[in-house]
Formats: C-alpha cells, structure tokens, sequence
C-alpha cells in the first residue's frame, strides 16, 4: 500500500486546484503549440515541436504526480488537534538558541513544505524532531549546517 500524505485543508485544495488548471488550460495550450509546430512541416528537425512535445510530457508527468499525492492525502482536521504538543498543522515558534533569535514555522506535510513561506515538512530534520514536542520542551537538532538547539516557546494553529 502505498504511504499516506499528511496534507491540511488548504494543501489538498491548492493541489485540486493546480490539477485543474494543468488538465483543462494547460494541456489545450500544449496542445495548440504541438498543432503549430506540425504546420512547420518534417518533424525530424523541428525544434519547436520538439520542445512542445517536451513541454507535454513533464504536464503529464506533474498531472500524475498530484493524482497520486490527492489518492493517498490524509487532510489533517486541524479542529481536532490540541496545542499541547506539536503535530502536522502545528504553527509554532521557537527560540534558536544556536543563533540566539526568535524563528516561527508551520508543520506541514512534504507536499506543502516551503522554507520561503517558513513551512517546514514533518520529515525534515527540524519538523521531525519537533513532533510530539510541548512548550519549554528543549529540542537538539542535527541540520546539515551542524548540530542546533530549539526552544519551543508557544504552539498554535
């Protein structure tokens, strides 16, 4: 079987949307590119085909990708979820004391996970030590940028 994906609310229905989007505008805009690129004649040295072509297959390959993401997507009801320890869904904020400063990041699933937005996946070396974790709990965290200490200061959702 395969492993389920935690996912929230918000993850799932950004997915659908994105499926959308690539099933219906995307691929009639590929399409049109394949058609003009044929109308340019021998096929075997046309590189605007070609990439057209190229162009398809990764929308396909990305189309089956979040079919597969949404079949084994668990949505995390995040109104069943307590502050008391950290989980998928969690929004917490911690003391880095390595650095000595104040950081904020959201649990997400792999799927979600976005260092820019301060999302971080629940399998990553950070979002994995911190699961199960309450506030004061202190947490040591081997990154690839070495050995860091965590202070969780306060857990929301």
């Amino acid at each position: 079987m395969a492993k389920s994906i935690m996912v929230t609310a918000e993850g799932y229905k950004q997915l659908e949307e994105e499926l959308d989007l690539l099933k219906g505008e995307k691929r009639k805009e590929i399409a049109e590119k394949i058609k003009v690129a044929r109308s340019y004649g021998d096929l075997s040295e046309n590189s605007e085909y070609d990439d057209a072509k190229n162009e398809q297959a990764i929308l396909e390959a990305r189309i089956a990708t979040i079919e597969a993401t949404l079949k084994v997507a668990v949505i995390i009801d995040e109104s069943e979820m307590s502050n008391e320890t950290v989980h998928v869904g969690s929004q917490v904020k911690l003391e880095n004391i390595s650095a000595g400063k104040e950081v904020s990041y959201r649990i997400t699933g792999s799927n979600e996970a976005n260092p820019r937005e301060f999302k971080i996946s629940d399998e990553s070396p950070v979002g994995a030590a911190l699961l199960g974790h309450s506030v004061g709990d202190t947490v040591e965290v081997e990154t690839p940028a070495g050995l860091m200490t965590f202070k969780v200061l306060e857990i929301s959702k």
